[in-house]
């Protein structure tokens, strides 16, 4: 199928290819501030009896790595919405829990009524892409995105939260801050190397979507960021049906939808549950349906990954999803990532 580029290169695409000095930027800023060393050790202590890690969107979905890296160290720690945090889940705010709230605004409606409810009741470590902004403020300790601004569907600020979040992971379970930079150091590169044949990804994955009317994204442990995040930014770019979910919930029912018009992508993901993941491709596609793997031994080069650390393989995995939304961009002849209903930060609950 030929497509033309030109009605794609606007503004998200350019935030795309700013990903990698994004990652570069918040990397040299990436530091160990006194509130967080203090409360890093407060938890050593156990003077918290849980983590709980908050955010809505893509900000949400980032939480998963950190969230299994905390669990794995010993701690308690529980993914929440903001949304349903701040109504139904009230009881975590006492000085027992420690808050860990990712927000790029720093100021939607959620993270304002987070503050609101909260008081100081519950010690509050931030990421943000904006100091100043009420979270900023609000919070205990904050850790800084450099990300730069944003047009719309979250990209820069997303890949750049990842790498906040996985510093912080580090500095909570004590980890050596040399051997964290160290891991981290290799994103920029290896972003800008994905991103460099974009051109040619999109082209592929135009031809390959053909006759696509659903999307499904399925993976398991760390790769439920690049899930959640995939299938948000696909409806948000594209108005396309796109569902994320874990690779196990597939096969509960989502399997029965297996047709000309399914297109299933399958995040290989990391050691512990690989194979399982094989398995789901492997099945899916001797059910006569259409599906294709992410990640280092991919069949086709838009969706293989560069053999990397697990410290940033959850950078790299939203990339292929990325350039899918492009791809369905350019085959309706649409800009990608231009907001008509929604806006950049969500001021209404």
């Amino acid at each position: 199928m030929a497509i033309d580029l030109r009605i794609i290169e606007g503004e998200y695409l350019r935030d795309l290819l700013d990903q990698p000095q994004a990652l570069e930027n918040t990397l040299q800023s990436l530091d160990r501030p006194k509130e967080l060393l203090t409360l890093a050790a407060r938890l050593q202590r156990k003077k918290f009896q849980r983590i709980v890690l908050t955010g809505m969107g893509s900000s949400f979905h980032a939480l998963h790595p950190l969230n299994l890296q905390l669990i794995g160290h010993g701690f308690t720690a529980i993914m929440v919405e903001t949304s349903e945090l701040v109504h139904y889940k009230t009881r975590f705010f006492d000085p027992k829990t420690l808050i860990v709230a990712v927000s790029q605004s720093g100021q939607s409606v959620e993270m304002l009524r987070l503050a609101e409810v909260n008081g100081k009741r519950s010690s509050v470590i931030a990421v943000t892409n904006t100091p100043d902004s009420p979270l900023g403020k609000h919070a205990t300790a904050a850790l800084c995105t450099h990300a730069g601004q944003e047009f719309s569907v979250s990209c820069k600020t997303y890949v750049a939260a990842l790498m906040a979040l996985k510093w912080l992971g580090d500095i909570l379970c004590q980890r050596d801050a040399r051997q964290s930079r160290r891991e981290l150091k290799h994103a920029p590169g290896a972003v800008a190397a994905y991103l460099a044949d974009w051109k040619d990804y999109v082209h592929q994955l135009a031809e390959r979507l053909n006759c696509a009317r659903h999307l499904f994204l399925v993976g398991r442990g760390a790769s439920l960021a690049a899930v959640g995040t995939g299938a948000l930014i696909v409806k948000e770019s594209d108005h396309f049906h796109a569902e994320g979910m874990s690779s196990a919930a597939f096969r509960h029912g989502p399997m029965e939808m297996l047709s000309e018009e399914t297109f299933v992508v399958v995040f290989s993901g990391d050691d512990p549950t690989r194979k399982l993941n094989h398995r789901l491709l492997a099945d899916i596609q001797q059910e006569g349906g259409r599906a294709e793997l992410v990640g280092e031994t991919a069949a086709l080069n838009c969706f293989r990954l560069a053999d990397h650390s697990s410290s940033i393989r959850p950078i790299l995995e939203i990339l292929p999803i990325q350039m899918i939304t492009l791809a369905l961009a350019a085959r309706v002849g649409r800009e990608p990532g231009k907001f008509e209903r929604a806006t950049k930060v969500t001021t209404t609950e």
